[in-house]
């Protein structure tokens, strides 16, 4: 036993006296926060292909507006107390006779300018269509003035003859149109609010197309004519008495 622990002690001396043996500690890997640790071995990376170009969309093409389809006829009522049919398509024409309020109506025509339309009551004659109640859109009726309808002629007076047709220097836009007179015969005027002459004119104003029938007892009449309508101006004078209407006398319209 002594033996062994003389062993023993000279163990522990020699192991004290030894050099210290040196650990060399690897430092751990930080990886960056935008590292990607790829698996080991062979990576192919997978081909992202290439952004694709749309192909354009053309643009939508511009349709144009359907055609409004025409109708023979429409049914309307009088709202008026009294609604005065003219011989022609505005107030200042020759009053041929009324309908009373109720009266039922047949709509057969209009104009291509304002808002009066043709009725078909044994005798053709022409209402204002504010008077009236109409079923269905009085646009489809087919237009049938100046072509399709004649005014009734005088037989006892021949066509004015146009003077001249002139635009103001200072305003383009205003035209003066004068005409030669004609006497009006005693007993010939329906009434005495009756004008002689009935200008009938086709002139633009805020890019549209207006008919405008006008009146006056002077043989001149002044009236506003724009530029930008797509259809050419244009008009004529009749003289009026109530037996009919002599004319008429187109006017040859003043360029700018």
């Amino acid at each position: 036993m002594k033996n062994i622990s003389k062993i023993l002690l000279l163990l522990l001396f020699l192991s004290a006296c030894a050099p210290p043996r040196t650990v060399t500690i690897q430092p751990a890997i930080q990886a960056s926060a935008t590292a990607v640790i790829l698996p080991t071995g062979t990576f192919t990376p997978t081909s992202i292909p290439p952004t694709e170009t749309s192909t354009p969309v053309p643009p939508a093409e511009t349709s144009s507006p359907t055609p409004i389809a025409v109708v023979d006829s429409l049914k309307a009522k009088v709202t008026a107390d009294l609604l005065s049919c003219r011989y022609g398509p505005g107030s200042e024409y020759l009053y041929l006779f009324a309908f009373r309020k109720g009266a039922n109506i047949k709509l057969i025509g209009r104009t291509d300018g304002n808002n009066w339309l043709m009725v078909d009551n044994d005798r053709k004659c022409w209402i204002n269509a504010k008077f009236v109640d109409i079923q269905g859109d009085q646009q489809t009726l087919k237009i049938v003035y100046p072509d399709g309808y004649k005014l009734p002629a005088s037989p006892y007076y021949a066509p004015t003859t146009v003077l001249s047709a002139s635009r103001d220097p200072n305003n383009p836009n205003e035209v003066t149109v004068t005409w030669q007179a004609i006497t009006l015969i005693a007993g010939d005027q329906e009434d005495e609010n009756m004008f002689i002459y009935i200008i009938e004119v086709w002139r633009c104003e805020d890019g549209r197309m207006i008919f405008d029938p006008l009146a006056t007892n002077y043989p001149a009449i002044r009236f506003v004519d724009e530029e930008g309508c797509n259809t050419p101006s244009h008009g004529r004078v009749y003289f009026q008495e109530k037996h009919g209407y002599a004319g008429p006398a187109e006017i040859p319209w003043p360029v700018r």
